[in-house]
């Protein structure tokens, strides 16, 4: 075949490959005010640097060859903020972006590269499942699944990050789960299989948002990281998130410069905390006061809620935040902030990030409901990845810290030192219980019944409970008022950095599940 020949022939087949699912679907996108594939690749990424792998790949079914541009996948390479990533982003004006054979070889392909060469992976998710008839019988599923026996494990070499832009079911659910960082376009669904189906399962009717909508990934399942109302905020938000993340976990973060005003509100963060330990508050607006300016990044914000779980940079370093939030249940530690906490001590540990924990909580929520959603499995989970940690852990104790929690909460010998503000307190349990626990009668309160007595008794339960007796046993190395919080903060961090490892941690929770 002659050389113009051969040109033509490629510029038709790339013409093609490149109009995806064709005019009609693409306009319908538009209208509805959606990118499509090709565009979130283009936001996602620095001008001019994604090279496409794969772009003349189709259906291995003869009949749908000429029906499936790109095989429904778009995957390549290209820089985010001058760092390289491995990018598969679904097409879902190409038979609903399904999976099948040719595309999850190129996923393969992708995961292979980011982990050889150490660069993240991000998922532009929007599937409707394995495709149909592709994967029927034992051709079919023999080659979807047979062909990477390890697609789906994760030992978290290099950071995934993934959107959830509309309907997923199958890969790109797993994926989502899979991921370190797992943000979700409201409208979308995430779910094992489509509503359509499950109404055909259970014979009912099902209501997509009820099966895996944004409010109950956001607020029961703790599936996604955050929720947002646009395709351009997800993807803003999977840039901020990489933009913590060193690019393997053979190294340490990105250090960035300290911007002008950080710090200006710490000098008054005390303001913040009421003195009385009952008095609730918000917990964000101190870690927001301490960290770098503009640098504060929450992760699962509606899940959870007695806990927080941050990002962000003291100093320019980044640093992962852990703290128990006054404002919901009055910090006390349910089940579900325990599997946050969980997960997020395994996203530092696993990519060298120091972590801090700010602690002001009465215990773990305790009754039924508690025992039911497994929270002595939770609260020892948690405790075990807290002592399996190997990145630096400091610890400042702002006001009240009880019981097992102040254990879990990186007490004891669990940090490698330990603030505690004036207001810090710690004990067994809170005196008003432990004085009803000791002198009170069954059905009775003694604050009611007596409460001379009650006062008595409380205040000899309180007096060995002050931050004074804590420095004095060494249970914690340094006592400091309020303001002086981030400089203590930075200059520890500048002390336990992991010389001997040049900054790395050892890794010890890389293979925790990301779900469980």
């Amino acid at each position: 075949m002659a050389s113009d020949e051969l040109h033509m022939q490629y510029n038709k087949r790339r013409e093609v490959a490149l109009a995806m699912g064709g005019e009609a679907k693409l306009e319908r996108r538009r209208n509805a005010g959606i990118m499509n594939a090709r565009e979130r690749i283009d936001y996602l990424l620095d001008a001019n640097t994604f090279i496409e792998s794969g772009l003349f790949a189709t259906s291995l079914l003869p009949e749908d060859r000429y029906k499936t541009p790109a095989d429904g996948k778009i995957t390549g390479y290209g820089r985010i903020e001058g760092r390289e990533a491995a990018i598969v982003a679904n097409d879902f004006t190409v038979k609903g972006a399904s999976s099948a054979g040719t595309n999850m070889k190129k996923i393969s392909q992708m995961q292979r590269t980011s982990k050889e060469r150490g660069i993240p992976m991000v998922y532009l998710g929007e599937s409707s499942g394995a495709r149909i008839p592709d994967n029927m019988g034992g051709i079919g599923m023999g080659t979807l699944l047979g062909g990477n026996p390890n697609q789906y494990a994760r030992l978290r070499e290099c950071p995934w990050a993934s959107g959830i832009l509309g309907m997923s079911y199958g890969s790109a659910t797993w994926y989502g789960c899979m991921s370190d960082f797992n943000v979700m376009r409201k409208g979308s669904v995430m779910a094992v299989s489509s509503e359509r189906l499950v109404s055909m399962a259970i014979g009912e009717k099902v209501d997509p948002e009820e099966l895996g909508g944004w409010r109950l990934h956001s607020d029961v399942t703790g599936l996604i990281d955050m929720a947002v109302e646009t395709d351009e905020e997800a993807i803003d938000a999977i840039k901020q998130f990489l933009s913590f993340m060193p690019s393997h976990n053979g190294e340490k973060p990105p250090v960035k410069s300290t911007p002008k005003g950080s710090g200006d509100g710490a000098r008054d963060v005390a303001s913040l905390v009421p003195e009385s330990r009952t008095q609730v508050y918000d917990m964000r607006k101190v870690v927001r006061a301490v960290v770098d300016k503009d640098s504060y990044f929450e992760l699962k914000p509606r899940f959870g809620r007695t806990a927080v779980t941050a990002l962000g940079r003291m100093g320019g370093q980044v640093v992962g935040f852990v703290a128990n939030n006054p404002l919901s249940k009055a910090g006390a530690m349910d089940a579900m902030a325990c599997d946050k906490i969980t997960s997020f001590m395994v996203l530092c540990d696993s990519y060298n990030i120091p972590l801090a924990f700010f602690v002001d909580n009465p215990g773990f929520v305790i009754g039924l409901e508690a025992e039911r959603q497994k929270a002595p499995g939770k609260i020892i989970n948690f405790m075990n990845a807290l002592q399996l940690v190997t990145v630096p852990k400091l610890t400042v104790m702002l006001r009240k810290n009880y019981g097992q929690a102040y254990i879990n909460m990186a007490g004891g010998q669990n940090a490698a030192d330990v603030a505690a503000w004036l207001t810090a307190e710690v004990s067994f349990m809170d005196p008003t219980f432990a004085v009803n626990v000791v002198h009170g009668s069954e059905g009775s309160l003694l604050e009611d019944t007596d409460p001379e007595r009650f006062q008595r008794e409380f205040e000899a339960f309180q007096k060995d409970n002050s931050v004074w007796d804590l420095a004095a046993t060494y249970a914690v190395q340094q006592v400091i008022p309020p303001a002086e919080t981030r400089a203590w903060l930075i200059r520890m961090l500048e002390v336990h950095s992991n010389r001997r490892t040049g900054g790395l941690g050892e890794h010890r929770l890389h293979n925790w599940p990301t779900s469980y």
